[in-house]
């Protein structure tokens, strides 16, 4: 008499986590949420939602039929008395089903390391964006717990906010002077580390107009949740107009700013209209004792770091310039 109800549980129980599951994915569609990954403003945010959604349909062609299968098979060969479903206890093998079961997970995976390795190679996070017009560079390094925007083209800097021009490409140059946290954008593309004794390159781009989310996106400790910042695209006019504005209303950002900005703790948006010139490197080179230290852009040798600490404690910081960098990178 208990095993027809254990049978139904165990099919009730499956149906109900899937249609959960889909609900929890679909409503927040249906009531005005959005997925931001899935809503890319540029390109490097639309080629990785298309890297996700061609992985995700070549895996649905295995797992949901494999999900049909299992609903089938326990539904069909469900323990009741009057189940006509064939008994064959003495079954062992089905060239036919070996070749379906083997075959299609290999060409699966075999498509997935061929449209993998190739969005990996273009989009590599420190490959110029193509455009014809000139990459804006921003300086960027995580603080416990806020951001620093320095705009060294525009002599200018701010905190917990970002504005850039739309359909221009941004270089942003990273680093960290605190624990390592996670530059992210969702709607112009994926993370990339901020690590400490490190410079890396990130190129990115808005093709639209309007204000998106930024956020710190790795764990650093009680005010984690705090590390977002707003970014703004905007024309290439009201860029122009605003660095004017932060220039004319604000006030510089000096070394003793800086140290204290640097301590840990929360920050509202902030406005400098200067900052010590070769702030980023020496960031980048905090970390440098007696030769052994930093590495710039994806590997750079620790004499490289060395020479560039000494260069930032002398009169120049060539030794450090963007064209170093760039070649470290790739």
């Amino acid at each position: 008499m208990n095993k027809k109800p254990r049978s139904l549980i165990r099919i009730i129980i499956p149906v109900v986590l899937t249609l959960v599951t889909i609900a929890l994915i679909v409503w927040p569609m249906l009531a005005g949420g959005q997925y931001v990954v899935l809503d890319p403003k540029g390109p490097i945010g639309s080629s990785q939602r298309d890297l996700i959604v061609i992985s995700t349909i070549l895996c649905a062609v295995v797992i949901v039929p494999v999900l049909i299968l299992s609903a089938v098979i326990v539904w069909r060969y469900r323990d009741k008395p009057d189940n006509k479903a064939a008994y064959e206890p003495n079954w062992a093998h089905s060239t036919k089903a070996e070749a379906i079961w083997w075959t299609v997970p290999i060409i699966i995976i075999g498509l997935l390391a061929i449209v993998t390795i190739r969005y990996t190679y273009d989009l590599e996070p420190s490959k110029p964006l193509a455009s014809e017009k000139a990459p804006v560079t921003i300086q960027v390094s995580s603080l416990d717990w806020k951001w620093l925007f320095m705009y060294p083209e525009q002599g200018i800097a701010t905190v917990n906010t970002l504005n850039i021009p739309a359909d221009r490409p941004v270089k942003f140059e990273l680093t960290a002077d605190s624990p390592m946290n996670s530059f992210w954008i969702p709607q112009l593309g994926g993370q990339i580390y901020t690590m400490s004794g490190m410079a890396m390159t990130l190129y990115l781009q808005a093709d639209h107009e309007g204000q998106y989310w930024g956020s710190g996106a790795n764990f650093t400790g009680e005010h984690f949740a705090q590390m977002r910042f707003d970014v703004n695209a905007t024309s290439e006019e009201d860029f122009d107009k605003w660095v004017n504005d932060v220039k004319q209303q604000s006030q510089p950002l000096t070394q003793e700013t800086y140290n204290t900005l640097a301590e840990p703790g929360t920050s509202n948006v902030a406005y400098y209209s200067s900052f010590p010139e070769g702030l980023f490197q020496d960031i980048v080179t905090k970390y440098v004792i007696d030769g052994q230290g930093a590495h710039s852009k994806h590997g750079g040798s620790a004499d490289e770091a060395s020479g560039a600490k000494e260069s930032t404690t002398g009169t120049t910081h060539e030794s450090m310039s963007n064209h170093d960098m760039d070649k470290s990178a790739n």
